[in-house]
């Protein structure tokens, strides 16, 4: 049994410098995931899933934030394909989860419900970030690189790539693991 797994995950999606173009809904171009061994407290896995979007483009400014060009998320797997993805290699509908705030699961969720995929997750979903403001004794939310900083954890890779965002939230758990501030 994996049940003692975290998966965290980190979502990157198209994006435009002001409103989305008509037509053009924001649409996951990847997904980063990083399994955490909660009993260990290691990081053992690292995974970056690139999706081809359906409805939208890549747009220069969604290029100059992630890195990713429309080629390369030309080459990725389709949505449906990534989702049937995490739950088959990760067990993501049966392992607890964690993202850095909701937009990651609200953007499940829009994705799955708009284009009739099956929602690849379980319930068992953790907002780290909120974890992290708890764990301060604040209501203030962090972004990822502040909340690195303030930890005192190097930020690895490159942000707003999903691989190394989320790598670097699992960082962020394991902090607050060994603080004994986090909960499944």
């Amino acid at each position: 049994m994996n049940d003692h797994f975290l998966n965290v995950v980190d979502v990157e999606a198209t994006c435009w410098e002001g409103p989305n173009p008509p037509g053009q809904p924001n649409e996951i171009i990847e997904i980063g995931l990083c399994v955490l061994d909660t009993r260990t407290l290691e990081r053992v896995g690292k995974h970056s899933i690139l999706v081809r979007p359906e409805r939208s483009e890549v747009s220069e400014f969604c290029t100059r934030l992630t890195t990713l060009t429309p080629e390369q998320v030309a080459g990725g797997i389709l949505f449906e394909q990534a989702c049937a993805l995490l739950r088959e290699r990760f067990h993501t509908d049966s392992r607890p989860w964690a993202s850095w705030g909701d937009y990651d699961r609200r953007q499940f969720e829009t994705q799955c419900a708009a284009t009739g995929v099956r929602y690849p997750f379980g319930t068992r979903h953790t907002n780290a970030k909120r974890a992290f403001s708890a764990a301060q004794g604040t209501t203030r939310r962090y972004g990822m690189a502040g909340a690195l900083r303030l930890a005192g954890i190097p930020l690895a890779g490159t942000h707003h790539r999903g691989d190394d965002d989320a790598w670097n939230v699992a960082a962020l758990i394991v902090d607050l693991m060994k603080r004994d501030a986090w909960s499944v």
